[in-house]
């Protein structure tokens, strides 16, 4: 039993997905402090070909593309804002993985939270319905009773 344990164990730990950026070597950029920058701007960057990952987790080639052009930004001077202005302008609001809060984009914001409290309601108003038909079920007759009566005594 204790090897059953161990080996799943061990295959579990195996399977588990693990995020290793895939900034390859060549892209490192010598300035450390420049370096973590353009980390932190490609990991809130979407791959647009593989749209669920950042451009620092993804191995497409448009990925390495957008890593380059951060890091060339980065080295030309360019501030992190600006660098998130270029690359925006150049391939729209979608590159971005965290959506900005603008007029545009209220309804991402709001939606989600308006249609968890719309359901929660809705969920309690049916459960209400289905309590009242139960408990309000209309009572017999008294003619209704007696032949009840005389059904159950046969």
């Amino acid at each position: 039993m204790r090897k059953l344990i161990i080996l799943i164990g061990t295959l579990g730990a195996l399977l588990t997905p693990v995020a290793v950026p895939a900034v390859q070597p060549d892209e490192v950029l010598a300035n450390p402090v420049l370096e973590q920058r353009a980390r932190a701007i490609s990991s809130n960057l979407r791959c647009l070909v593989c749209q669920n990952q950042s451009i620092d987790d993804s191995d497409a080639p448009l990925a390495r593309d957008l890593r380059l052009i951060v890091r060339e930004r980065l080295v030309s001077g360019d501030s992190d804002t600006e660098v998130y202005d270029f690359v925006v302008a150049r391939y729209g609001e979608f590159v971005l993985l965290n959506p900005v809060f603008a007029g545009h984009t209220i309804f991402l914001w709001v939606a989600t939270p308006i249609l968890l409290v719309a359901s929660f309601i809705m969920l309690a108003v049916l459960a209400a319905r289905r309590r009242n038909i139960r408990t309000g079920a209309p009572s017999l007759s008294s003619e209704e009773a007696k032949i009840l009566e005389q059904l159950r005594s046969e």
